[in-house]
């Protein structure tokens, strides 16, 4: 992109220079305004057909509209968050909003869906800012907006045509006291998060989609293992080749990535990613591409960075794929999303207090009121739902979430993890700093769950395998 200081060189001639102390705007000469406006193709205005999930977002839209008749809803899309001076962070609409109109990566900021009252039901209308016609000074001037700046913006009628949606100018709309606004109403919050929960044959399709790319960035980086061993910030080479990948067949990372090398497997959010990959640590690499439906995965592995697992490595790292198995083995529909959190801590103290680790048994480890000192070493959850969001449907009721039981759509993780912290005196020294996670992509179906993310090695002998395969 153009750099800082060529982005706002030249203002509208009609406007006097702006006073600033960053010396940035001058005014643009007068040939210059004579011939913007003229010289230019017209534009083609073939309307598409509509986009595939078209038809599903309508009945996403139906189902809010049954929940809050007669009454007025806006769901924002949410506007340019700056980044320094006058960058800003790449632009991601809200999740509902996503979800409810089918507007993806492509999405304009400052967009609103609102659904307008009637006698049956709600209209629902997309309101959003429109191309500018090039005899405007938008068209030129406004580096934000402007067509010469950031290249082609939609139209009213091309987007109808394409999400299956009235259409009208951002200008059009008018807020009122008592709509209901998602984000600031918490019925509305937590019933679109809620909606989410049990996933329709497109989005689990787009979530298979996100888990494939994810597995080739995962391959990406076992063959790239020499390249990244030589660089002093091995990490940060890591994160650079999941993030190729993510790109060129995505959208981009669903999440900041993980890269942790040795110790800094420990640290649950290492995302500084500045260290070295040295032969004979163990890096866990958290990571999920987000496809351009802006639905994600979130896969963990641990790979033995010299190939093969040491003796103390493999017995860590079988422990938790054991627990990663047990609470597969639990998920089943009708059972209590908790259960699955509950089959993998089993195994993680049952091992832990095996080791000599805990002062109690596993059973007193386990004790819901007593006991948890096996948490010591895993202390976040095994599950999450997935989604549209790396951590969807947050706004749900705990008992909706935590509390509600499994059913065919829910798309989850299973994630658990060992972690013995460098300086945990705790645990015998052959055991500190190593961490590892193995975390999978679930679906549950009518006939139980369905790991989407199998393909990628899980087991010890698997992971020696596929470094040996592919690093070169």
């Amino acid at each position: 992109m153009d750099s800082p200081a060529e982005r706002d060189t030249i203002a509208p001639a009609e406007q006097k220079p702006v006073e600033t102390t960053t010396n940035r705007k001058a005014p643009f000469p007068r040939g210059f305004l004579d011939t913007i406006s003229t010289g230019w193709a017209e534009r083609p205005e073939t309307l598409p057909s509509p986009r595939e999930q078209s038809a599903w977002t309508a009945r996403r839209r139906d189902r809010v509209s049954q929940a809050f008749p007669g009454e007025r809803l806006v769901v924002p899309a949410g506007s340019l968050k700056e980044r320094s001076n006058d960058t800003d962070y790449p632009f991601r609409a809200h999740s509902a909003f996503a979800h409810l109109t089918g507007w993806e990566a492509d999405a304009e900021p400052d967009s609103v869906l609102v659904f307008e009252p009637r006698e049956n039901g709600h209209d629902a209308v997309l309101y959003f800012r429109e191309r500018a016609d090039r005899t405007t000074t938008e068209f030129y001037a406004d580096a934000t907006i402007g067509e010469f700046w950031i290249g082609p913006r939609p139209a009213l009628a091309g987007v109808a045509a394409d999400l299956g949606l009235a259409t009208a100018h951002i200008d059009e709309f008018s807020p009122a006291d008592d709509d209901r606004v998602v984000g600031v109403d918490d019925d509305l919050t937590r019933f679109v998060s809620e909606l989410r929960l049990v996933k329709d044959d497109f989005e689990l399709a787009q979530l298979a989609l996100a888990v494939q790319v994810t597995a080739s960035g995962f391959d990406d980086i076992v063959a790239e293992l020499p390249r990244i061993i030589e660089h002093p910030r091995g990490e940060r080479v890591v994160e650079g080749v999941f993030h190729r990948r993510a790109r060129a067949d995505g959208n981009a990372v669903g999440y900041d990535t993980i890269a942790a090398s040795g110790p800094h497997a420990c640290y649950l959010h290492w995302t500084r990613n500045d260290g070295a990959v040295v032969p004979g640590d163990l890096i866990l690499i958290d990571a999920g591409v987000e496809v351009d439906s802006l639905y994600t995965a979130d896969i963990t592995r641990t790979l033995p960075v010299s190939g093969r697992f040491t003796d103390v490595q493999r017995r860590v790292y079988e422990a938790v794929r054991e627990a990663a198995d047990a609470a597969f083995a639990a998920a089943r529909p009708g059972v209590p999303f908790r259960r699955v959190h509950e089959a993998a801590m089993e195994v993680i103290a049952a091992r832990v207090a095996e080791w000599g680790l805990l002062p109690v048994t596993a059973a007193e480890a386990l004790d819901a009121e007593r006991g948890g000192q096996h948490r010591r070493y895993m202390v976040h959850g095994t599950s999450h739902h997935l989604g549209i969001d790396v951590h969807d449907c947050a706004q749900a009721r705990r008992e909706m979430y935590y509390d509600g039981q499994l059913e065919p759509g829910m798309v989850f993780t299973i994630e658990p993890g060992l972690y013995f912290q460098i300086d945990d005196l705790t645990v015998p020294e052959e055991y500190r700093g190593i961490g590892v996670r193995i975390e999978d992509d679930i679906v549950m179906t009518a006939d139980g769950p369905v790991n989407l993310s199998a393909g990628i090695p899980r087991t010890a002998d698997e992971v020696e395998e596929w470094i040996a395969r592919l690093a070169r």
